[in-house]
């Protein structure tokens, strides 16, 4: 695969009387074509800036930039009509309907109008398009949001968090809109908060920290290489946790006692805490792996990671059963 967007070495920094801050220190990002891409970072971690930044909105101190080949800010101009992006919350004339949106969007840019109702289709908003954008809930103002990045059909999608405001329903569909873009051959790149939902959405991520990329690759790749050896012991009484805790320590084996469970890492082998816990006449009613997730990768590399033996694992059920809310996309 072909890159479609290069970063290396970005910088940004801003000055002020409290000194120097490097929102961007030496960041790096590859998107191959093809791909739906997450971009994940806590707030403040330059996440925005960066799509700013590449999208020429904001001056860098340094770094290369390219998007399909191409160098940019400079070469913007040329590769614009083949970007298409939401970055922040996109504003829209309150007492404009959304089909007049678009059609002024449509005509500014040089595209058909023909390209609006099927924009319109795509984000499941025909059936309102008449209605005035002050009537919208907030997932039907992002649905119009990326409907409007989506008018041009470009070969690059950048979306900023255009989850926000839908119920599961919504998001189920715009998970299943994301792919359907990608298998078309466009190329998303996705930044959100629903870490769950990039695991199940992205081919790729790249995770950000402090202005710097603190990892990137496939996601089964980035999970992978996170992977973790914790069991999660369950017993058949709750009052022998202490005490059997101690004795799998006697093993060598980490072990946090949580309200009703052990968990247990450091042994190369499971089978050891039930011999162990056997031989003391205590007996375990599970033992199972804990899983790394995506949201439990993230929060260790930013800084942000819970205490040993607070494994989060992100429902992902929910998310792939939940049914298209009425009207689509949530109201």
């Amino acid at each position: 695969m072909s890159a479609v967007l290069e970063i290396q070495g970005l910088q940004k920094t801003y000055r002020s009387r409290k000194g120097v801050r490097r929102a961007l220190d030496g960041f790096d990002m590859v998107v191959e074509a093809g791909q739906v891409h997450g971009f994940l970072g806590p707030n403040g971690s330059g996440k925005t800036t960066t799509l700013r930044t590449l999208l020429g909105l904001i001056r860098p101190n340094g770094g290369r930039m390219a998007i399909l080949g191409r160098e940019v800010p400079q070469s913007l101009p040329e590769v614009a009509g083949s970007v298409g992006a939401i970055v922040e919350s996109p504003q829209f004339f309150g007492n404009f309907s959304a089909r007049d949106t678009l059609s002024l969007l449509a005509d500014a840019g040089g595209v058909e109008r023909v390209r609006v109702d099927e924009v319109l289709e795509l984000v499941g908003l025909r059936d309102r398009a008449g209605d005035r954008v002050k009537t919208y809930s907030l997932g039907m103002k992002q649905r119009l949001a990326v409907a409007s990045a989506l008018l041009k059909n470009p070969r690059l999608l950048i979306l900023d968090e255009p989850a926000n405001g839908l119920d599961p329903g919504g998001i189920r569909e715009m998970r299943t809109l994301m792919r359907t873009l990608a298998e078309s051959g466009m190329t998303v790149v996705l930044s959100s908060h629903i870490l769950g939902e990039i695991q199940l959405i992205c081919d790729s991520v790249t995770i950000i920290a402090a202005g710097r990329r603190v990892a990137a690759g496939a996601v089964t790749d980035v999970l992978a290489q996170h992977a973790t050896s914790s069991v999660r012991v369950r017993l058949e009484s709750a009052s022998d946790l202490t005490a059997s805790a101690g004795a799998l320590r006697e093993l060598g084996a980490q072990v946090v006692v949580e309200h009703d469970h052990l968990m247990v890492s450091g042994l190369a082998q499971p089978s050891a805490i039930t011999r162990a816990l056997a031989a003391r006449e205590v007996y375990v009613a599970e033992l199972s792996p804990v899983s790394v997730d995506l949201e439990s990768v993230f929060l260790e590399l930013t800084g942000t990671a819970p205490v040993a033996g607070e494994h989060r694992q992100v429902d992902q059920t929910v998310m792939a059963q939940a049914g298209p809310a009425q009207g689509g996309w949530g109201q």
